[in-house]
């Protein structure tokens, strides 16, 4: 019978607590203590509570173990500690949040001097994060009477802890008038110029890439906030410094200042990518594409295309002449002089650039020859796919900009009253016709003779084929008309290329298909957003980050859908329920069959 069982149990957590002499370690080792904590069992909260043993948990989230403790355990205890201190209960956030002694406790963790144990770090920053979320005037406070608070974070940005400390204090803080005086008190004391100081030659490169990765961070969520932002509400300061001439021509001056290095350059140039970026990175960018269309977002402030102008011919230089790197074995040979992380992203900048169409930028770029350039890395480096899906960015950018009378760039905000440039002469001084088919021509020998067919020939298939359909229609098609008249190897070839293009679209598609208007980008589009996806770095808070809400996965489940073709719609689908007589001698003929 099931009333002679006593299906009631009781927590071997309140029988140590029934004791008077239990100590805190004691429960700690107990496996439901965090699951007894978080079901607010009143007993065990009002014991961790004590000031004694708040003051335990805070000493073992920032206090270093012994070292002769057995490595998988050392760290058992700190990390109990800081679920429990962050298990959002109520008790414990208000015990901690008001009692200044435990926030002095937890605050010279910082006094250390650098490096800081990562794990203690994290620890450390997740606690104080939970109270900015919870205990959010009561922290606030706290900090902005210790005068070297930022100065101690900063010192200790290498930690990845530390940036995810800062980017809490800009995204966590509500409501929006007390997030507005934290933003304010955040730009007195200078981050955004103190971060920038750090993207220098001279710093240790964790240091640098955390800065840099801060400053990316806090440009993403002050634009996200905007976008959110009642039209009376009062700009982001943060944002508005990053965004001026200033601090970008700052930047600049640190990155090609004295010897210069991948790591600044690279880190720098990434802050730079952030600040021309028209659509929100990563996922969100592509929901951005599927809900929008091509619209961007956001626009591209005219003091940032003012601040880089000047300095177009530096990066130039670093194309010709990078950063030395040693050969590395690849799986085509030995590659004596690599392409370098420097060189890709300064194609990377300069496909931004292009996108927005700023008439000074296009001309500047014109004079420097910088696309005859980044052709002959593309021709060069034959098998780096990431250069040249950047090249290929450039063209497109160049091939679908209107000419200056047609219409003003969407992208710019206040440059000056220009209108687009003409970009047809970027196009022609880069003879990028005559390049393709000397290509095409080159990797068809190589075949001929038995060799292996060129790493790039897909992504200059495809810039071939943008310039064909320029041919026909679009922005630059007089200028391509004028530029193969009275060349007829030119003429010939790209007859030939119409021609395939036709046999390959008939061959690919239905006619049912043709009618039909994806709702999703393009394939380019797709490829962007993976491209930027594999580049960016991975922040501190990402597993928090990571995954798909619903809305998100709706989207990339029609996008799936809308890239699969059915075999045949027109079957209606057989009922696998539907009872029907079984024949056993037609199944057996299939089987032999």
């Amino acid at each position: 019978m099931f009333w002679k069982f006593d299906l009631h149990t009781t927590s071997h957590i309140d029988q140590l607590l029934d004791r008077e002499d239990v100590t805190l370690r004691e429960l700690m080792e107990e496996d439901d203590v965090l699951q007894e904590c978080k079901a607010q069992n009143r007993r065990l909260l009002l014991f961790l509570s004590q000031d004694h043993c708040m003051q335990e948990l805070v000493s073992l989230i920032t206090t270093e173990p012994p070292a002769d403790l057995e490595e998988r355990s050392r760290f058992k205890f700190p990390n109990i500690a800081c679920e429990l201190l962050t298990s959002d209960v109520s008790i414990i956030n208000d015990k901690l949040g008001t009692d200044e002694s435990l926030l002095e406790m937890l605050y010279h963790f910082l006094e250390q001097d650098p490096p800081l144990n990562p794990l203690l770090a994290s620890f450390f920053s997740k606690t104080i994060g939970n109270l900015i979320a919870r205990k959010t005037e009561q922290v606030i406070t706290f900090l902005k009477k210790k005068e070297g608070f930022i100065g101690l974070v900063l010192k200790h940005i290498d930690a990845s802890a530390m940036m995810d400390l800062l980017l809490r204090l800009i995204s966590c803080v509500e409501p929006a008038p007390l997030r507005q005086e934290v933003l304010h008190w955040l730009n007195e004391e200078k981050l955004v110029q103190r971060l920038t100081e750090l993207i220098h030659t001279g710093k240790d490169e964790e240091r640098q890439s955390n800065a840099s990765q801060t400053l990316c961070d806090i440009i993403r969520l002050s634009r996200d906030q905007a976008n959110q932002m009642q039209e009376n509400m009062e700009a982001d300061p943060l944002l508005a410094v990053l965004e001026s001439q200033e601090s970008v021509t700052g930047l600049l001056k640190n990155l090609f200042e004295g010897e210069r290095s991948e790591a600044s350059i690279v880190n720098g140039t990434q802050v730079l990518l952030t600040l021309l970026e028209t659509r929100r990175s990563g996922l969100e960018g592509l929901m951005d594409l599927y809900s929008q269309g091509y619209e961007r977002s956001y626009t591209v402030n005219s003091s940032i295309l003012n601040a880089i102008e000047p300095h177009l011919k530096d990066f130039q230089q670093l194309l010709l002449d990078p950063p030395k790197k040693s050969a590395i074995l690849t799986t085509v040979g030995v590659l004596e002089q690599p392409l370098g992380n420097a060189r890709l992203h300064v194609a990377r900048l300069v496909a931004a650039l292009l996108q927005t169409n700023a008439p000074s930028i296009c001309q500047e770029l014109c004079n420097l020859a910088t696309m005859d350039l980044l052709l002959d890395l593309f021709f060069k480096y034959s098998w780096n796919n990431f250069l040249h899906f950047q090249v290929e960015l450039c063209v497109v950018a160049i091939l679908n900009h209107p000419s200056s009378e047609e219409r003003p760039s969407p992208g710019l905000q206040n440059h000056d009253g220009m209108s687009a440039a003409a970009n047809p002469e970027l196009f022609q001084k880069c003879r990028l016709v005559q390049r393709i088919l000397d290509a095409w021509e080159e990797n068809d020998r190589i075949q001929a003779e038995g060799g292996t067919r060129r790493g790039n020939m897909g992504h200059l298939t495809r810039i071939a084929n943008m310039v064909v359909q320029n041919l026909e229609k679009g922005p630059v098609q007089a200028q391509i008309t004028d530029l193969i008249k009275g060349n007829q190897r030119l003429q010939e070839a790209i007859r030939d290329s119409l021609e395939l293009e036709v046999s390959t679209h008939n061959m690919h598609s239905s006619s049912e298909d043709d009618d039909m208007e994806s709702p999703f980008p393009n394939d380019l589009s797709l490829q962007q957003a993976f491209s930027d996806y594999q580049i960016q770095q991975m922040t501190a808070n990402f597993v928090d980050q990571f995954g798909f809400n619903d809305e998100e996965f709706t989207a990339f489940e029609a996008c799936c859908k809308e890239k699969i073709r059915q075999f045949d719609d027109s079957e209606e689908e057989e009922d696998i329920w539907e009872e029907k007589e079984i024949n056993y001698a037609t199944q057996a003929k299939s089987r032999t069959r």
